[in-house]
């Protein structure tokens, strides 16, 4: 086993290092696009400090219909598209694309559901001081729903994961790409087994890390 170890060692390396590296990428892209998708249908949401129904409405459809597309098939679909980015349809990078694509709805919703736990109180306290609606968004529903957000994070994060190993199904790389060719098509089951054991440590270590930050910066547990 130990000498199994050694010889799959670089490629083990090789295929984390793309895991973690699509994972990084995409859940920071996927928040660039969500967050202000999810503080927009926040605040125009019904009783939002820019109320617009008919908006809202519309472009929670929009998401909705993005968040449906099974990310297989969205890999897919968006081939064109994904080769227009990143000049090619194979490699880690190229599978950030839908990476994206497949998150920045799911992120929306989670960040939309972390501003929906602020105490509504404490928006109308910021209204009557005169703070702006920028102000009311950075400072009062972002800087409170934070803990939320990380939590939020997290899960992201690990969807990410189980995503990019779907994508190594198609030539994405990564620890995914390491089962499928060695698990399914070799039949070399220790294979499969090493990279689910380590796709199991990068979650738990994920998550362990997140809980941590997410308790540290809670008010409440002060």
């Amino acid at each position: 086993m130990m000498e199994m170890l050694k010889e799959l060692a670089p490629m083990l390396w090789e295929g984390t290092v793309d895991t973690l590296y699509m994972t990084v990428l995409s859940t920071l892209f996927a928040y660039l696009l969500g967050l202000p998708m999810g503080v927009l249908l926040s605040i125009t949401d019904k009783g939002g400090i820019l109320e617009n129904r008919p908006f809202n409405t519309v472009f929670g459809w929009i998401i909705n219909i993005l968040r449906s597309f099974p990310f297989v098939i969205l890999m897919i679909a968006i081939v064109p598209f994904t080769r227009l980015i990143a000049g090619k349809i194979y490699g880690p990078t190229a599978a950030v694309v839908p990476l994206v694509i497949a998150a920045a709805p799911f992120v929306a919703r989670l960040v939309e559901s972390s501003l929906a736990e602020i105490d509504a109180g404490v928006i109308e306290a910021a209204k009557c001081m005169g703070a702006t609606t920028g102000q009311i968004i950075l400072r009062v529903m972002l800087t409170e729903s934070v803990p939320s957000l990380v939590r939020g994070l997290s899960i992201t994060t690990i969807t990410l994961i189980g995503y990019s190993a779907m994508a190594g199904a198609v030539g994405a790389g990564g620890l995914g790409d390491i089962a499928i060719r060695y698990g399914l098509h070799r039949y070399e089951t220790d294979v499969m087994m090493i990279t689910i054991v380590l796709l199991i440590v990068i979650v738990c270590l994920i998550q362990l890390i997140f809980d941590h930050t997410a308790n540290h910066i809670d008010k409440r547990n002060r």
